[in-house]
């Protein structure tokens, strides 16, 4: 077994890849970013794992904060950080899991890639002093829950004890459809301050190894080099992105409408872009439910979640958050395809129920891999 520690001079490459994995969602960087600085004062350090390292018998659960990028938008990050000194939903959460498991974790995974799904996955491992796996269960940022490779491959998402930002707690002991717990998240989410901390996808180390989506963590770090070292060489840093990433680059333009509502935990918006340069005269158009879901360019389907529609900004080349987005912003769209655990998820019935384009308000689209796309 292989454990390595996370080198704080990787946080600013880290919290860039996050944003670009965040898709528009996933949490904002900069609360991130003080969590990773307040675990630097308080002497807390991150261990990691690879996926390939954990023990077939380990015990593991992944888990997050849940919440609306809009609501979450308007609390202040330092306050809540400061708070979780004394406070922190998610221990609460986790300690929960062991709880009704009967068992003590031996790992966990965050749910999902982004600024602050990630990072605030390994101050819980370094609080609970157990490993972070160097994995994530969708490979980017997803709005909902059962949006993984572990629900298609056949993880249960239950037991799921969420805690928010009240102190209210509840646990989803069974479901029977699998956006069911997220609903109920919601709800509480929503009642409860806008935001909470949840665990779940209870599993073996054998199962974390066949189901997860491996190397975000490093994955992430590397993307976020490629546009520094671009920045130092006043190179364009979306193509070194897209170079690293092995993307493509799907559009550029200026957005010119946003129609948004901030409902039931997720902020859902439609984006239209008009295209600049080597896209002029084309426009695009993408449906985000907190994260790009689904991308049409000329009318013409282009990429289809989980498949990946990073949305950068192009002389940074960072993510852009989907709550920040304003008229006359300058944007680009980089693509590629999902994992191949998240298409073999897709496969199951399961798992298509959980990916469905009704999830996002495109209930007739069906998921067309990637390539078939953009061939």
């Amino acid at each position: 077994m292989s454990v390595y520690a996370f080198d704080f001079k990787d946080s600013d490459a880290l919290l860039i890849g996050l944003s670009q994995f965040g898709t528009g969602g996933g949490g904002d960087p900069e609360w991130g970013r003080k969590i990773l600085d307040k675990d630097r004062s308080k002497g807390r350090i991150c261990q990691l794992i690879d996926p390939e390292d954990v023990e077939d018998d380990a015990f593991v659960c992944s888990g997050g904060i849940m919440g609306s990028v809009k609501a979450l938008e308007k609390l202040s990050y330092q306050d809540i950080v400061d708070g979780w000194e004394d406070d922190f939903v998610l221990i609460k959460a986790f300690r929960e899991m062991e709880r009704v498991m009967g068992r003590k974790l031996d790992y966990i995974i965050p749910f999902e890639a982004g600024g602050l799904n990630t990072p605030v996955i390994m101050t819980l491992a370094a609080r609970m002093g157990i490993p972070m796996i160097n994995g994530d269960a969708v490979g980017r940022s997803a709005p909902e829950t059962q949006m993984t490779s572990f629900v298609g491959l056949g993880l249960s998402l239950t037991p799921m004890p969420l805690v928010d930002h009240l102190g209210n707690k509840i646990v989803v002991m069974e479901s029977l459809e699998p956006t069911y717990a997220d609903e109920i998240g919601r709800f509480v989410v929503t009642k409860g301050g806008g935001l909470g901390g949840n665990a779940h996808y209870p599993m073996s180390g054998a199962d974390l190894k066949r189901c997860c989506i491996p190397n975000i963590v490093t994955d992430a770090i590397s993307y976020g080099r490629a546009v520094l070292d671009a920045r130092v060489k006043r190179e364009d840093p979306v193509d070194a992105f897209m170079k690293t990433a092995n993307g493509i680059k799907l559009f550029q333009g200026v957005i010119d409408d946003i129609i948004a509502e901030d409902a039931l935990g997720f902020y859902l918006t439609r984006v239209k872009v008009k295209g600049v340069g080597a896209f002029e005269d084309r426009h695009l158009e993408t449906v985000i439910k907190n994260e790009t879901m689904a991308v049409w360019i000329d009318g013409e389907v282009r990429t289809v979640f989980p498949d990946i529609a990073f949305m950068l900004d192009p002389e940074s080349g960072e993510g852009l958050m989907s709550a920040a987005l304003e008229i006359g912003q300058q944007i680009a769209f980089v693509g590629k395809p999902c994992h191949e655990r998240m298409q073999e998820a897709l496969k199951s019935s399961i798992g298509a129920r959980a990916f469905s384009g009704e999830r996002y308000g495109c209930p007739h689209l069906e998921y067309v891999p990637f390539d078939e796309l953009n061939n």
